[in-house]
């Protein structure tokens, strides 16, 4: 059993994890509400958010039977914002030596690669690693606000980085163009309830780097013709527009994905592939995500509802079965705001 801490950013979560069942309990108190009045997330607040619930989120855990049962105990160390990471590091080393078991620290890039995987673990744990092997090597889009990455799992289980944005991350671009049109926080759902609505060929937006044997991404220029588009409208007419701008603006960034992900599959071979982050909750870049997949006959997974944010869940599932966790650094562990996926 493993009791699992995030706090990398605005979301306070604890998670129970068992090897032998899946995920026993996941408790999370969200941040959305407060930081929607200052348009984005701001750390002073998210720092006091987190050491005011988890405590709250502990004793939920702890009124379950299976946290008798809990040998070791797991936390994000990194990337994330500095404060709101020690407050969860510190929380985890107190539990740890109270329980007087190991401490993990996860990545949470990591994490997030992992995470669509949670949900095959959960169906069928017995036989879940000896599926995996069936599954290797993985190809991963991981779509975020602050990331936007293709990577491989090989058979070694190893994580390989292919490609990443050069500039803002996709879901960066979705939150500013909600911006740009008047929309709140956070942007990206606000954008595609209004693109459901909307044309999306009715505007002709970039899609980012266009050489073919180029797989990184860039957003900038999406989100600049956005912009530019907008003043030459009067305000009317873009308020009468909004929905066609939003469903425009939204196909140009999953196409960008989806072409850079369509790259990477012609030039490697792979098993499956898979969708994490935040932004993979966007329905429209699930489904075409998938299409892609199934095209070429090739599994597909993507990461639940729940999994895509930032969760304990996920952390917890990483603790157990990525190598790059950090299992040595006991009560040395210490916070990597700017971790990379690739960082152990």
């Amino acid at each position: 059993m493993i009791l699992a801490l995030e706090s990398s950013c605005d979301e306070t979560a604890v998670a129970l994890f068992d090897a032998t069942r899946g995920l026993a309990g996941e408790w999370v108190h969200t941040q959305i509400a407060l930081h929607e009045r200052h348009g984005g997330v701001v750390p002073d607040l998210a720092t006091r958010e987190h050491l005011r619930h988890f405590a709250p989120l502990i004793e939920r855990a702890k009124a379950t039977p299976e946290f008798a049962q809990v040998k070791q105990v797991a936390v994000t160390n990194g990337p994330g914002l500095a404060a709101c990471l020690a407050i969860g590091v510190a929380a985890a080393k107190a539990l740890a030596l109270a329980l007087r078991v190991p401490l993990i620290g996860v990545n949470h890039l990591r994490a997030h690669a992992w995470s669509p995987f949670i949900a095959a673990h959960a169906e069928a744990p017995a036989t879940f690693e000896d599926r995996l092997a069936e599954w290797l090597p993985h190809l991963g889009l991981l779509v975020s606000g602050g990331n936007t990455l293709l990577f491989s799992i090989g058979r070694d289980r190893q994580i390989r980085v292919i490609s990443s944005t050069r500039d803002d991350a996709a879901g960066e671009a979705l939150d500013k163009g909600a911006k740009l049109l008047g929309l709140g926080y956070p942007g990206g759902p606000l954008i595609e309830q209004l693109a459901g609505g909307g044309e999306k060929a009715a505007f002709d937006f970039p899609r980012g780097i266009g050489r073919r044997d180029e797989l990184d991404f860039s957003f900038s220029g999406v989100k600049t013709s956005l912009r530019y588009t907008i003043e030459k409208m009067a305000a009317e007419e873009v308020l009468a527009r909004r929905a066609d701008l939003c469903a425009s603006y939204q196909q140009a960034v999953i196409d960008a994905l989806l072409r850079k992900t369509r790259g990477a599959l012609e030039l490697n071979e792979y098993a499956s592939v898979g969708l994490s982050g935040g932004v993979a909750n966007n329905r429209t870049l699930r489904t075409a995500a998938e299409a892609l997949a199934r095209g070429r006959r090739l599994e597909f997974f993507a990461a639940q509802p729940k999994h895509t944010g930032d969760n304990a869940g996920m952390i917890a599932f990483a603790a157990w079965l990525d190598e790059g966790a950090d299992r040595s650094a006991g009560w040395d562990l210490s916070i990597s705001p700017g971790a990379e996926l690739t960082a152990g």
